[in-house]
Protein backbone atom coordinates (compact mmCIF):
# COMPACT_ATOMS: atom_id res chain seq x y z
CA UNK A 1 0.00 0.00 0.00
CA UNK A 2 1.28 3.45 -0.91
CA UNK A 3 1.27 6.65 1.16
CA UNK A 4 -1.84 8.77 0.68
CA UNK A 5 -4.43 6.01 0.58
CA UNK A 6 -7.92 7.42 1.13
CA UNK A 7 -11.17 5.79 2.27
CA UNK A 8 -14.45 7.58 1.47
CA UNK A 9 -17.80 6.10 2.52
CA UNK A 10 -20.44 6.76 -0.14
CA UNK A 11 -23.59 8.60 0.89
CA UNK A 12 -27.13 7.92 -0.23
CA UNK A 13 -27.19 4.12 -0.54
CA UNK A 14 -30.82 3.03 -0.06
CA UNK A 15 -32.08 -0.13 1.60
CA UNK A 16 -31.17 -2.86 -0.91
CA UNK A 17 -33.87 -5.32 -1.95
CA UNK A 18 -33.77 -8.58 -3.86
CA UNK A 19 -32.92 -8.06 -7.51
CA UNK A 20 -31.49 -4.58 -6.96
CA UNK A 21 -28.90 -3.36 -9.48
CA UNK A 22 -25.96 -2.62 -7.21
CA UNK A 23 -23.92 -0.99 -9.95
CA UNK A 24 -26.68 1.56 -10.60
CA UNK A 25 -27.13 2.22 -6.88
CA UNK A 26 -23.39 2.70 -6.43
CA UNK A 27 -23.17 5.17 -9.31
CA UNK A 28 -26.03 7.18 -7.79
CA UNK A 29 -24.27 7.15 -4.42
CA UNK A 30 -21.06 8.37 -6.07
CA UNK A 31 -22.97 11.33 -7.50
CA UNK A 32 -24.54 11.99 -4.09
CA UNK A 33 -21.04 11.96 -2.55
CA UNK A 34 -19.68 14.27 -5.24
CA UNK A 35 -17.28 11.73 -6.72
CA UNK A 36 -16.82 9.77 -9.93
CA UNK A 37 -15.08 6.47 -10.57
CA UNK A 38 -11.55 6.41 -11.95
CA UNK A 39 -9.39 3.63 -13.22
CA UNK A 40 -7.36 2.13 -10.35
CA UNK A 41 -10.17 2.84 -7.87
CA UNK A 42 -11.30 0.10 -5.52
CA UNK A 43 -14.73 -0.32 -3.93
CA UNK A 44 -15.21 -2.17 -0.66
CA UNK A 45 -18.81 -3.41 -0.59
CA UNK A 46 -20.45 -4.84 2.51
CA UNK A 47 -21.46 -8.46 2.07
CA UNK A 48 -24.87 -7.69 3.47
CA UNK A 49 -26.04 -5.59 0.52
CA UNK A 50 -24.71 -8.18 -1.93
CA UNK A 51 -26.66 -10.89 -0.13
CA UNK A 52 -29.80 -8.74 -0.12
CA UNK A 53 -29.50 -8.03 -3.84
CA UNK A 54 -28.96 -11.75 -4.52
CA UNK A 55 -32.09 -12.72 -2.57
CA UNK A 56 -30.27 -14.58 0.18
CA UNK A 57 -32.84 -13.57 2.79
CA UNK A 58 -34.64 -16.48 4.51
CA UNK A 59 -37.64 -16.57 6.84
CA UNK A 60 -37.13 -19.03 9.68
CA UNK A 61 -40.83 -19.88 9.47
CA UNK A 62 -40.06 -21.51 6.11
CA UNK A 63 -37.30 -23.75 7.53
CA UNK A 64 -37.96 -27.27 8.78
CA UNK A 65 -35.13 -28.34 11.11
CA UNK A 66 -33.70 -31.83 10.81
CA UNK A 67 -33.15 -34.18 13.72
CA UNK A 68 -29.43 -33.30 13.64
CA UNK A 69 -30.26 -29.59 13.76
CA UNK A 70 -32.58 -30.09 16.73
CA UNK A 71 -29.96 -32.07 18.63
CA UNK A 72 -27.25 -29.50 17.93
CA UNK A 73 -29.60 -26.60 18.75
CA UNK A 74 -30.19 -28.05 22.19
CA UNK A 75 -26.44 -28.18 22.76
CA UNK A 76 -25.68 -24.63 21.57
CA UNK A 77 -28.97 -23.10 22.85
CA UNK A 78 -30.01 -21.67 19.50
CA UNK A 79 -33.19 -21.81 17.41
CA UNK A 80 -33.29 -25.22 15.64
CA UNK A 81 -34.40 -23.53 12.41
CA UNK A 82 -31.39 -21.21 12.57
CA UNK A 83 -29.09 -24.16 13.26
CA UNK A 84 -30.57 -26.00 10.28
CA UNK A 85 -29.55 -23.13 8.01
CA UNK A 86 -26.07 -23.09 9.54
CA UNK A 87 -25.69 -26.80 8.80
CA UNK A 88 -26.86 -26.34 5.22
CA UNK A 89 -24.28 -23.59 4.71
CA UNK A 90 -21.39 -25.49 6.32
CA UNK A 91 -18.93 -28.23 5.47
CA UNK A 92 -18.18 -29.15 9.06
CA UNK A 93 -18.68 -28.13 12.67
CA UNK A 94 -15.49 -26.73 14.21
CA UNK A 95 -16.78 -25.85 17.69
CA UNK A 96 -20.17 -26.26 19.32
CA UNK A 97 -20.68 -25.19 22.95
CA UNK A 98 -23.51 -23.30 24.68
CA UNK A 99 -24.18 -20.04 22.79
CA UNK A 100 -21.33 -20.61 20.32
CA UNK A 101 -21.44 -22.43 16.99
CA UNK A 102 -18.38 -22.15 14.74
CA UNK A 103 -18.29 -23.95 11.41
CA UNK A 104 -16.31 -24.19 8.23
CA UNK A 105 -18.53 -22.50 5.68
CA UNK A 106 -19.14 -24.29 2.38
CA UNK A 107 -16.80 -21.70 0.75
CA UNK A 108 -14.02 -22.49 3.24
CA UNK A 109 -14.16 -19.69 5.82
CA UNK A 110 -14.12 -20.68 9.49
CA UNK A 111 -16.69 -18.44 11.12
CA UNK A 112 -19.48 -18.17 13.66
CA UNK A 113 -22.90 -19.39 12.52
CA UNK A 114 -21.74 -19.85 8.90
CA UNK A 115 -21.95 -16.07 8.53
CA UNK A 116 -25.74 -16.07 8.92
CA UNK A 117 -26.90 -12.83 10.48
CA UNK A 118 -30.01 -10.98 11.66
CA UNK A 119 -28.61 -7.47 12.18
CA UNK A 120 -29.83 -4.75 9.81
CA UNK A 121 -32.09 -7.24 8.04
CA UNK A 122 -35.68 -6.03 7.61
CA UNK A 123 -38.34 -8.55 8.57
CA UNK A 124 -37.80 -8.91 12.30
CA UNK A 125 -36.26 -11.71 14.34
CA UNK A 126 -37.81 -14.31 12.04
CA UNK A 127 -35.67 -13.17 9.08
CA UNK A 128 -31.98 -13.93 8.52
CA UNK A 129 -29.46 -13.29 5.77
CA UNK A 130 -27.11 -15.88 4.28
CA UNK A 131 -23.78 -15.13 2.64
CA UNK A 132 -23.70 -14.91 -1.18
CA UNK A 133 -23.41 -18.21 -3.00
CA UNK A 134 -19.96 -17.23 -4.37
CA UNK A 135 -18.43 -13.96 -3.17
CA UNK A 136 -15.62 -13.97 -5.73
CA UNK A 137 -18.12 -14.45 -8.55
CA UNK A 138 -20.28 -11.66 -7.12
CA UNK A 139 -17.24 -9.36 -7.00
CA UNK A 140 -16.35 -10.10 -10.62
CA UNK A 141 -19.93 -9.49 -11.78
CA UNK A 142 -20.10 -6.15 -9.99
CA UNK A 143 -16.74 -5.09 -11.41
CA UNK A 144 -17.91 -5.91 -14.94
CA UNK A 145 -21.16 -4.01 -14.37
CA UNK A 146 -19.15 -0.90 -13.44
CA UNK A 147 -17.56 -0.58 -16.88
CA UNK A 148 -15.78 1.28 -18.36
CA UNK A 149 -13.77 2.12 -15.22
CA UNK A 150 -13.76 -1.51 -13.97
CA UNK A 151 -12.86 -0.66 -10.36
CA UNK A 152 -11.44 -3.43 -8.23
CA UNK A 153 -14.04 -4.90 -5.85
CA UNK A 154 -13.71 -6.31 -2.34
CA UNK A 155 -16.79 -7.85 -0.74
CA UNK A 156 -16.23 -7.63 3.00
CA UNK A 157 -17.71 -8.93 6.23
CA UNK A 158 -16.79 -8.58 9.89
CA UNK A 159 -15.04 -11.57 11.47
CA UNK A 160 -13.94 -12.53 14.94
CA UNK A 161 -10.35 -13.78 15.11
CA UNK A 162 -8.67 -16.52 17.13
CA UNK A 163 -6.84 -15.20 20.20
CA UNK A 164 -8.10 -11.63 19.62
CA UNK A 165 -11.12 -9.81 21.02
CA UNK A 166 -13.52 -7.94 18.78
CA UNK A 167 -14.35 -8.19 15.10
CA UNK A 168 -12.66 -6.65 12.07
CA UNK A 169 -13.63 -6.33 8.42
CA UNK A 170 -12.06 -8.94 6.14
CA UNK A 171 -12.31 -9.74 2.43
CA UNK A 172 -14.62 -12.56 1.33
CA UNK A 173 -14.70 -11.86 -2.40
CA UNK A 174 -12.06 -10.05 -4.47
CA UNK A 175 -11.91 -9.01 -8.13
CA UNK A 176 -9.22 -6.97 -9.85
CA UNK A 177 -6.84 -6.68 -6.90
CA UNK A 178 -3.91 -8.76 -5.55
CA UNK A 179 -5.67 -10.20 -2.50
CA UNK A 180 -2.55 -11.95 -1.20
CA UNK A 181 0.96 -10.67 -1.95
CA UNK A 182 3.57 -13.41 -1.71
CA UNK A 183 6.95 -11.97 -0.71
CA UNK A 184 8.67 -15.31 -0.09
CA UNK A 185 12.04 -15.47 -1.78
CA UNK A 186 12.54 -11.71 -1.57
CA UNK A 187 14.86 -9.98 0.87
CA UNK A 188 14.47 -7.76 3.90
CA UNK A 189 16.56 -4.63 4.49
CA UNK A 190 19.35 -6.74 5.96
CA UNK A 191 19.49 -8.98 2.91
CA UNK A 192 17.89 -11.97 4.60
CA UNK A 193 15.70 -14.16 2.40
CA UNK A 194 12.02 -13.97 3.34
CA UNK A 195 10.78 -17.48 4.14
CA UNK A 196 7.13 -17.10 5.10
CA UNK A 197 6.03 -13.50 4.45
CA UNK A 198 2.70 -13.21 2.68
CA UNK A 199 0.62 -10.03 3.00
CA UNK A 200 -3.18 -10.30 3.20
CA UNK A 201 -3.65 -7.05 1.29
CA UNK A 202 -7.37 -7.41 0.64
CA UNK A 203 -8.01 -7.99 4.35
CA UNK A 204 -5.97 -4.90 5.21
CA UNK A 205 -7.98 -2.77 2.77
CA UNK A 206 -11.27 -4.23 4.07
CA UNK A 207 -10.24 -3.42 7.64
CA UNK A 208 -9.43 0.17 6.70
CA UNK A 209 -12.78 0.52 4.96
CA UNK A 210 -14.52 -0.85 8.03
CA UNK A 211 -13.40 2.21 10.01
CA UNK A 212 -15.53 4.50 7.84
CA UNK A 213 -18.20 1.97 6.92
CA UNK A 214 -19.42 1.37 10.47
CA UNK A 215 -21.06 -1.69 12.00
CA UNK A 216 -24.46 -0.61 13.35
CA UNK A 217 -26.79 2.15 12.15
CA UNK A 218 -24.46 4.15 9.92
CA UNK A 219 -25.88 2.92 6.60
CA UNK A 220 -22.59 3.28 4.69
CA UNK A 221 -22.10 -0.12 3.00
CA UNK A 222 -19.83 1.03 0.16
CA UNK A 223 -16.39 2.65 0.51
CA UNK A 224 -14.30 4.13 -2.30
CA UNK A 225 -10.57 3.52 -1.83
CA UNK A 226 -7.88 5.40 -3.75
CA UNK A 227 -4.10 5.38 -3.77
CA UNK A 228 -3.56 1.62 -3.58
CA UNK A 229 -0.62 -0.26 -5.08
CA UNK A 230 -2.02 -2.76 -7.61
CA UNK A 231 1.30 -4.41 -8.46
CA UNK A 232 1.46 -8.17 -8.21
CA UNK A 233 -0.67 -11.01 -9.57
CA UNK A 234 -4.41 -10.50 -9.22
CA UNK A 235 -5.93 -13.10 -6.89
CA UNK A 236 -9.45 -13.89 -5.72
CA UNK A 237 -10.62 -13.97 -2.13
CA UNK A 238 -10.34 -17.75 -1.98
CA UNK A 239 -6.56 -17.30 -2.08
CA UNK A 240 -6.76 -15.95 1.48
CA UNK A 241 -8.16 -19.17 2.96
CA UNK A 242 -5.56 -21.28 4.73
CA UNK A 243 -5.62 -24.93 3.68
CA UNK A 244 -6.58 -27.62 6.17
CA UNK A 245 -3.05 -29.01 5.79
CA UNK A 246 -1.66 -25.69 6.93
CA UNK A 247 -3.97 -25.40 9.91
CA UNK A 248 -1.75 -26.35 12.86
CA UNK A 249 -4.43 -25.80 15.50
CA UNK A 250 -6.91 -28.51 14.51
Amino acid sequence: MQPGVSFVALRGMPEVVAGADLATLIRAALVETGMALREADLLVVAQKIVSKAEARRVRLADVEPSVDARDLAAKVRKDPRFVELVLRESREIVRAVPDILITRHRCGWVMANAGIDRSNVPGGEDTVLLLPLDCDASAHRLRAALAPEFPAIIISDSFGRPWREGTVNVALGVAGYPALRDLRGGHDREGRVLQTTQIAQADAVAAGAGLVMGETTEGRPVVLVRGLDFSGPLTDGQRLIRSREGDLFR
